[in-house]
């Protein structure tokens, strides 16, 4: 169904019939492995992309992530610092891209890992995926993105417009992170929903699951039985990876407990199976009242 023709099943190109602007092919990024890092707000996205970063980084790619999400909090464990937003920086020469330089808006972090926030615009006044594009279109102005092994899109929130949708044009695998409770999991539902809707127009496939900050997964594994869903890595909640947070670093730079080196082990894991390649999966979303159905117990 759409929302031009409830009664089609035809699915427009994105820009038909929305405000979404289509992918302009000259956009495309390049050779680079990318992936696109989604789940409910708060769930770990931030420290999933940046542990995740560097354990790429670990296994001597070069990588680039970026944060979209207009706190900018996405790379500081990385950077130890939080970094100007690539509007920011933009708004200072009053949109002529041209007279930035790279140093203006990417920084080096762990291990080489690097880093860039695109921001976004102020709270009611604009598009995210707005934001997404101009920072690619800046990355590849600046022939930044030819080097590049691995991309990591770290993509605020749950999914309810193009805006937040926007870096799924440009993924090859997009990885959803999930706690294994009743709120993530509906959440999750409804970002594989939106993956299966980009995935007609874009290449973008569905990778799965990270369960995160979970001692047990047994919810998240049934949800994903249930639609066709695997679930790729699993971090249980750790008070290391809290506290990482505080000390502005990622898990590899924490002492290492057997605990953090089976987390540290984990995150090298997953990158080594993202890298070599992850088969897409077919997953049929639930509809909200099937999943409110579904999810729990008596």
């Amino acid at each position: 169904m759409n929302l031009i023709n409830p009664r089609s099943t035809f699915t427009p190109p994105d820009g038909e019939g929305s405000v979404q602007v289509k992918l302009d092919p000259k956009d495309r990024i390049g050779t680079a492995k990318v992936f696109a890092v989604y789940g409910k707000g708060g769930i770990g996205k931030s420290t999933t992309s940046s542990n995740l970063s560097a354990a790429f980084s670990k296994l001597g790619h070069r990588v680039l992530q970026i944060g979209c999400d207009p706190k900018h909090d996405s790379t500081f464990t990385l950077t130890k610092k939080l970094m100007p937003t690539v509007i920011d920086v933009l708004e200072t020469v009053e949109f002529h891209s041209e007279e930035l330089r790279p140093e203006d808006y990417m920084f080096e972090g762990y291990n080489g890992v690097m880093c860039v926030e695109a921001g976004g615009p102020p709270a009611g006044t604009g598009c995210g995926g707005y934001v997404v594009g101009q920072t690619v279109k800046l990355l590849k102005q600046h022939h930044l993105l030819e080097d590049t092994d691995v991309v990591i899109f770290d993509v605020l929130g749950d999914v309810v417009c193009g805006g937040f949708a926007a870096p799924l044009q440009h993924a090859e695998r997009a990885l959803v992170v999930a706690a294994n409770d009743f709120d993530s999991i509906f959440a999750m539902n409804r970002i594989v929903a939106a993956i299966g809707a980009k995935a007609k127009n874009y290449e973008v496939r569905l990778a799965g699951v990270i369960a995160n900050r979970s001692a047990q997964t047994d919810e998240i594994d049934r949800f994903s039985d249930a639609i066709g869903m695997k679930r790729l890595a699993h971090f249980k909640d750790l008070d290391a990876i809290r506290r990482s947070r505080l000390k502005k670093c990622t898990l590899f730079e924490m002492d290492e407990t057997p605990e953090v080196k089976a987390a540290q082990e984990e995150y090298v894991r997953l990158a080594e199976l993202l890298y070599a390649g992850v088969d897409p999966v077919e997953a049929k979303p639930m509809k909200d009242r099937d999943i409110f159905d579904f999810l729990g117990f008596e």
